[in-house]
């Protein structure tokens, strides 16, 4: 007996955790199970075949609204060709009226709604034992009898989140991946467009589980783990002490990710994060709409003073990377409210500022008053928002392009000192973007895949539109912005010739190979190696804002990088002759 568990994540970083809880959880029938991960990228044709040759007596797919017409495409064409092996699905795409799934999906056998480590278990027994008349007595099931009637079982029993095994004993199936982990499930909240305002029951796993479990990941020194907590400090305690647990035992290596809501931090917990090593934990922080009619409407409970002042205070710590997130499309926010909201959020400086657009989800509140709030909503997945009583389609169309722009030039944290500087020739932040947007559609740059060069050129572009007359300034600040990040050696055309200054760079680095001080991470390498190895730049601008004299030599060490930014670490050169100061 083989029962195949199938996810199909949408990258190939990302790991389905459901499917090894439910084989974690599957008890006798556990060797049984075989695990099957393929990612939307792969071709549909490919991921057919590699099911057909596993040859599964049962096949049940995990189902989340980034897949679903993937996976029922790959439901059809399975039940062609092996119409004689059981499918099942599960996932919070296909719980909410999974009877009605039954009607639309004939080749589907049935649905497992809700939690399923305890359905499936059963269900493996079921299929394994080959027992008869017992899929009636699963909770959790929504099934097909052999008459073709549709039953729909009593709902699962929530777990006891300790009951669930460690699913990551063998870490080395996951190099390269992103890890994720599950400390409580449930949501006190009750935000109308999410599904996980439904669990109101918020369980934890215990203290002592979780602290020997995040040991194993210390310890095998994996790169991230991504808490999927739905709102991780709604327990102080909980919270607090697993902060504290992964500050106390650091490996300089592993970052922790965490979604939490950031008007309920306390003193405690705020000076905690503090006092971590600068990249150790990073935070995504809901913050939705800043117009408070559609906060309240949405039910959502949040103290926007005190969210800016949290992330602020986080802020001005420089060691935690902060993802705030906005959601377009909301109640009672039109087009000038949402583009309030995006500046206040904007003023705030996250490292990431996501720019979401409403999904109205099957089971959510949003679904069930879409028609009172003239929400037009994509009939398939993923039921993105079209126009709503307040914002119409083309204004979302205007907000998408917003939307890559933002991605292109400030998520990427590639231009920053450029996109600074170019700010305060707009009214506000989001009236560059629109900008951009519109010169991006002007010159056709749109549905093309831009290099990093090529983003740069098209910026560099876009300044000379906005202010020919600091177009000096900004072709430094844009040089600036590419070597902070790397090592180019493909210098652009427009760039200042720096062959008067090799004397200067030549002189520093013989010094620094014969007694390091600037750049001490290059101690035994020669000169031009240390000059390979970085980069060397002049500036007559004072693109860093340090007030030196002009003008300004500077050094890029790669080998020293903020570890929140990415960024070379500086060495400034004060003055402009041959006998300069150094500055580190």
């Amino acid at each position: 007996m083989k029962i195949l568990l199938i996810a199909i994540n949408a990258k190939y970083i990302h790991s389905n955790l459901a499917i090894y809880c439910l084989r974690a959880c599957a008890g006798e029938q556990k060797e049984q199970v075989e695990l099957a991960e393929y990612t939307i990228n792969h071709q549909k044709e490919d991921i057919l075949a590699d099911i057909y040759k596993r040859k599964p007596d049962v096949a049940a797919f995990s189902c989340y609204i980034w897949n679903r017409d993937y996976v029922l495409s790959l439901i059809r064409d399975l039940s062609l060709l092996c119409p004689e092996v059981p499918i099942w699905v599960g996932g919070p795409e296909v719980s909410y009226d999974a009877v009605q799934f039954l009607r639309d999906y004939p080749q589907v056998t049935g649905v497992m709604a809700g939690e399923g480590e305890r359905s499936f278990r059963a269900l493996a027994e079921y299929y394994v034992k080959k027992t008869e008349d017992s899929l009636g007595k699963i909770r959790g099931l929504t099934w097909r009898g052999e008459n073709g009637d549709i039953y729909e079982n009593s709902p699962a029993e929530l777990m006891n989140l300790d009951e669930i095994p460690f699913v990551y004993e063998k870490i080395e199936a996951f190099g390269h991946k992103i890890i994720y982990y599950e400390s409580s499930r449930g949501c006190p909240f009750s935000c109308s467009y999410c599904l996980s305002s439904i669990d109101k029951s918020v369980r934890f796993r215990s203290l002592a589980r979780v602290y020997q479990e995040l040991q194993f990941f210390l310890d095998a020194k994996v790169p991230q783990v991504k808490f999927v907590d739905r709102t991780f400090n709604c327990n102080h305690r909980h919270a607090k002490a697993i902060w504290g647990y992964i500050a106390e035992h650091d490996n300089g290596i592993t970052n922790f990710h965490f979604e939490i809501a950031a008007d309920l931090l306390d003193e405690e917990e705020r000076k905690l994060l503090a006092s971590m090593r600068p990249g150790l934990v990073q935070l995504e922080i809901g913050v939705q709409s800043v117009n408070l009619l559609t906060i309240h409407e949405i039910d959502r409970v949040m103290s926007l003073s005190r969210l800016k002042q949290t992330v602020a205070q986080i802020q001005a710590g420089k060691n935690v990377h902060q993802h705030l997130d906005l959601i377009a499309g909301l109640p009672y926010e039109d087009y000038e409210s949402f583009v309030n909201s995006f500046n206040e959020v904007y003023r705030m400086r996250p490292q990431q500022l996501q720019l979401g657009f409403l999904k109205v989800l099957k089971g959510s509140k949003m679904h069930r008053k879409a028609k009172d709030y003239g929400i037009v909503y994509r009939q398939e997945p993923p039921y993105e928002v079209l126009c709503t009583r307040w914002i119409s389609y083309e204004e979302i169309r205007k907000l998408k392009a917003v939307e890559e722009m933002v991605e292109v030039y400030y998520n990427s944290g590639q231009f920053e000192n450029t996109i600074r500087h170019l700010e305060q020739s707009f009214p506000h932040p989001f009236a560059m973007y629109e900008a951009l947007a519109g010169y991006y559609e002007k010159e056709g740059l749109n549905g093309r895949s831009h290099s990093r060069m090529g983003r740069l050129e098209i910026l560099r572009s876009f300044t000379e539109e906005v202010d020919k007359e600091q177009r000096g300034l900004y072709d430094e600040l844009l040089l600036l912005d590419l070597y902070l990040r790397e090592n180019s050696k493909s210098r652009p055309a427009w760039a200042g010739d720096l062959s008067l200054y090799k004397a200067d760079f030549r002189d520093f680095y013989i010094r620094e190979a014969e007694n390091p001080q600037s750049l001490k991470n290059y101690a035994g390498y020669t000169s031009k190696q240390i000059m390979n190895m970085t980069h060397g730049e002049v500036f007559f601008h004072d693109v860093l804002k340090t007030g030196a004299d002009l003008p300004c030599y500077v050094v890029f060490d790669y080998r020293n990088r903020d570890p929140l930014t990415g960024n070379a670490k500086l060495v400034i050169w004060k003055g402009g002759t041959r006998k300069c100061h150094l500055n580190t």
